[in-house]
């Protein structure tokens, strides 16, 4: 009977899937940039530095956390839909190790938050520009391989 509903539903779950993935996606972007605003306030206490970090909490706790919960489990719901995934081919398998990747940069993300909260980060701007870059090319490769299945 699962399946059935599974089947019966699965546009609105796939469509619930892409509209949670953007969301979590807006915040992986965002974050990293905040972070390169946030390490060139050099005075920890100024209300500068204090308003970057409830901007970050904010943005973890109310759009990313959420997101990324909701892409994983519309997106469990999707592997268990019927005929949805053919784990005999490649592309799943390459979607779910840059999906893990990008799961981890998220926890990445979290913990650097962490150390700005308390005072202890040694990363540069520099390396926040460069670390924004890395959702950028963990999604195309997670399209591509979704929407092309090259493997």
């Amino acid at each position: 009977i699962m399946s059935t509903i599974l089947i019966e539903y699965y546009l609105w779950i796939k469509a619930a899937h892409i509209i949670s993935v953007i969301c979590w996606m807006v915040g992986l972007f965002y974050l990293p940039r905040l972070f390169v605003y946030h390490v060139e306030t050099t005075d920890i206490k100024s209300v500068q530095y204090n308003t970057f970090l409830i901007m970050e909490m904010n943005l973890l706790r109310y759009i990313m956390r959420p997101a990324l919960v909701f892409s994983w489990t519309f997106g469990i719901l999707l592997v268990f839909t019927p005929g949805v995934i053919d784990w005999n081919l490649y592309w799943p398998w390459i979607k779910l190790i840059f999906l893990v990747m990008l799961t981890y940069y998220h926890c990445y993300l979290n913990i650097t938050y962490k150390n700005f909260l308390s005072f202890n980060n040694v990363k540069s701007g520099r390396y926040f520009r460069f670390l924004n870059e890395v959702p950028t090319v963990l999604l195309i490769v997670i399209v591509l391989s979704v929407i092309i299945k090259p493997f």
